[in-house]
């Protein structure tokens, strides 16, 4: 199982992001571009020293990515009408990470094998990218069998 983040804006959801895939042992994407510089400080100090336990590929593009990518493509989204516990992940799934600002554009979207979402409240939007990325990852490491002993 990997997380891809598709073109990422804010080095600190990374690298949380990073430090969460650092603890479940799982790898990351990067489809670049970013919205930041990746050696950027603050992404380093939220992912401390776990970075150098992460598994990190960086792609130029969206293209680049998915000719690279293997296994089910699943979007995580809040628009999705699949709820998360509804769906069935398979070890070599990818949950895709959108823009913090935007999501993912139709065409990125539409490669993806499914879309799931995290059920909430109905009078927030969403939540934090790295949160949400915490939650999704847990819950399809737990159906796989291959949450860390």
């Amino acid at each position: 199982m990997r997380i891809a983040l598709y073109q990422p804006e804010i080095p600190g959801n990374v690298g949380a992001i990073l430090r969460l895939a650092a603890c479940f042992s799982v790898g990351v994407d990067i489809v670049e571009p970013c919205g930041f510089v990746f050696s950027d400080a603050r992404m380093k100090r939220a992912g401390m020293d776990y970075i150098e336990h992460v598994e990190i590929v960086r792609h130029p593009d969206w293209d680049s990515f998915c000719a690279a990518a293997s296994g089910r493509l699943i979007l995580l989204s809040s628009k999705a009408s699949t709820r998360l516990t509804d769906f069935a992940f398979a070890p070599g799934d990818t949950l895709l990470m959108g823009r913090e600002s935007a999501g993912v554009p139709d065409a990125v979207r539409d490669r993806c094998e499914a879309q799931v979402r995290i059920p909430l409240n109905p009078a927030v939007r969403s939540l934090n990218i790295s949160v949400a990325t915490g939650i999704a990852l847990a819950e399809a490491l737990r159906q796989t069998g291959n949450l860390p002993a």
